[in-house]
């Protein structure tokens, strides 16, 4: 009990500091940098700005309630971060869920840890420390990775390192950007998953797209259903692109004899090339009595 009655003694101290002379401490040269940066104190929530560079642009208002529950119960157990702004004022870089439930409360103060930072410092922590939230809905994230690539200029390998996230989950996240705009906004709203959304992702025009997931909303389908309605679906525009591909490289002395040699059997015939002006000759047949018919024809 004593221990705790001088941590909080020494929280009033370092508060009465910063609203003294020393209040202008910009970096951590100034002078008394050393006893304010990297400490926790008890700051003035009416002096604590939010972050601009907060990412987050919903709070869930519930969520927001049942943690000032909780802080009513135990306090705030885990302090704020700030960056020292000029004069006695402060700007949140982490934990905006932790102020604006305490401000529910009425409270007058917060604990903090107190640091420096510029602004492109404070939009990477802010990005960084949304990405590792657990709440988040896969676009978020995904934006989240972008604005590091965009803002911050950061490669992939860079980003792995700073939230501890493998390349290929990275790379994953990215993807989704690329799926329908509506799609993206039906993944936020808890419609589809991140596996629905890889799934998507695999088919390149949007408007195909699109129709997929109307799909997928109005018969319910599993992550492992879509999976199999992308792959039933690009293994169908293959095979459609290939005889249409097929049907355009046939040589002219085929497409020559062809209408005579469906002409003598009474069918449209195929072929089937193999390269070279080499291939199949294929000759469908309806029935036993149809088979027979050719078979004598060829004899």
């Amino acid at each position: 009990m004593a221990k705790a009655t001088k941590k909080q003694a020494l929280g009033r101290g370092l508060s009465a500091l910063l609203s003294a002379s020393n209040s202008d401490i910009n970096s951590a040269k100034d002078s008394n940098a050393d006893k304010i940066v990297g400490n926790i104190i008890e700051i003035e929530l009416d002096k604590i700005q939010v972050n601009p560079f907060q990412p987050r642009s919903y709070f869930n208002v519930e969520a927001i309630r049942e943690l000032a529950d909780s802080i009513r119960e135990l306090g705030v157990i885990q302090p704020i971060t700030v960056r020292k702004l000029d004069g006695n004022k402060f700007q949140l870089v982490s934990g905006e869920r932790r102020l604006r439930a305490s401000k529910l409360l009425n409270h007058s103060t917060i604990p903090a840890y107190i640091r420096i930072a510029n602004d492109q410092e404070m939009l990477e922590m802010a990005l960084v420390e949304n990405i590792q939230r657990k709440d988040l809905d896969p676009i978020e994230v995904a934006l989240s990775y972008q604005r590091l690539i965009d803002e911050i200029q950061l490669t992939q390998a860079e980003m792995s390192a700073r939230v501890g996230k493998k390349r290929s989950t990275i790379t994953n996240y990215l993807r989704l950007l690329k799926l329908n705009p509506l799609i993206q906004t039906g993944m936020r709203d808890g419609f589809l998953s991140m596996g629905h959304g890889r799934a998507l992702v695999n088919i390149e025009n949007n408007e195909i797209q699109l129709n997929l997931y109307e799909k997928i909303l109005r018969d319910k389908l599993s992550v492992r259903q879509t999976e199999e309605l992308v792959k039933h679906f690009k293994e169908g525009a293959k095979s459609k692109s290939e005889k249409k591909s097929n049907k355009a490289e046939i040589p002219k002395f085929v497409n020559k004899g062809l209408k005579s040699i469906s002409e003598y059997l009474g069918h449209k015939i195929d072929v089937k090339l193999s390269g070279n002006n080499k291939g199949k000759i294929i000759i469908p047949f309806h029935s036993e009595e149809d088979f027979n018919r050719i078979k004598k024809l060829l004899e």
